[in-house]
């Protein structure tokens, strides 16, 4: 095909337009299908973790992580330390309660919302819902907006800066026991009953009989029951959940707000593909044809001749 100003508009127009249709795929996909019945989900009592670290070793050893860490040695860190090699750790906390020092242990990882924001501002579609609850990626098809980093409000995903072909890492749910009958592995290492895994509406009764049973025991909220419309992970705490650095959030889902990082996002990858195309267009064909469009002006005006400007 001759390169002109006509056929290179085509192919940015074209390009533009594909860039920008994913998005409206994977925006439908989100929106469309919240988890039902049958969504699993994680029960994390923090008043029975003992920061052992179990969690995170099973983790590592299952996904073939760097990330894992003695079993056995308490976590000593405060504040969240998740990586591209640590999908979950056990962060610790020191919190006054009726006037005494307590330490509390939260298990972090990746919360699985219903509605993720991660999925809804992912303009091709590289992370999806599954029906079983968990949020899982496809590397194949990421292409490394980090879109996902933005949107998420706990600040889950992580990048891998340093290798070749990066990719988006974080907690899987281990989707891959599920499929066959089996737990997550930091659930199936807990050595306290801290984690329980199984439906996430019994999981929030058995949470709210916890808390009817103990009310000294227990702060009167199920984190993750509600908060952006509800997550996979669910946590039980002695202490209210800000102070152990729970985001506020509210109730209703955030993707109204990815969604418009992604397509806003789109459009900026678009244009700035056009943008490539035009210097493309312009050190190959393009400026031959802008030096053949100057030289018939130059040789009518030498000949007296006027201007013609096709």
């Amino acid at each position: 095909m001759e390169l002109n100003r006509r056929n290179f508009l085509k192919v940015c127009g074209i390009t533009a337009g594909a860039m920008l249709l994913p998005c409206g795929i994977a925006n439908a996909s989100s929106s469309s299908a919240p988890p039902g019945t049958g969504s699993k989900g994680m029960l994390s009592d923090l008043t029975k973790c003992i920061g052992c670290g179990w969690c995170q070793e099973a983790c590592s050893q299952w996904n073939d992580l760097q990330g894992g860490r003695d079993p056995g040695q308490q976590s000593q860190q405060n504040g969240t330390c998740l990586s591209a090699e640590t999908w979950t750790l056990p962060e610790l906390h020191e919190i006054e309660r009726d006037g005494q020092q307590h330490r509390v242990f939260v298990k972090r990882q990746c919360m699985h919302c219903q509605d993720p924001a991660c999925v809804s501002a992912c303009p091709v579609g590289a992370l999806q819902k599954m029906d079983n609850g968990a949020v899982v990626y496809d590397c194949s098809r990421c292409i490394g907006c980090r879109y996902c980093m933005v949107a998420c409000p706990f600040g889950v995903p992580k990048f891998e800066w340093a290798e070749a072909l990066p990719r988006i890492r974080k907690c899987t749910f281990c989707v891959d026991r599920q499929k066959t009958g089996m737990e997550p592995a930091c659930a199936a290492a807990c050595p306290t009953g801290a984690l329980m895994f199984g439906d996430r509406d019994a999981l929030i009764a058995e949470a709210e009989a916890r808390i009817q049973a103990e009310p000294e025991r227990y702060y009167q909220h199920v984190y993750g029951r509600e908060e952006v419309g509800g997550t996979s992970w669910l946590y039980l705490s002695p202490v209210p959940f800000e102070q152990l650095g729970f985001p506020t959030l509210k109730t209703e889902p955030v993707t109204a707000l990815s969604e418009a990082v992604a397509t806003y996002g789109s459009a900026g990858v678009a244009a700035s593909v056009a943008f490539l195309l035009g210097g493309m267009y312009y050190l190959s064909g393009g400026q031959e044809e802008r030096i053949q469009f100057e030289e018939s002006v130059h040789d009518q005006q030498d000949g007296g001749g006027e201007e013609t400007v096709p």
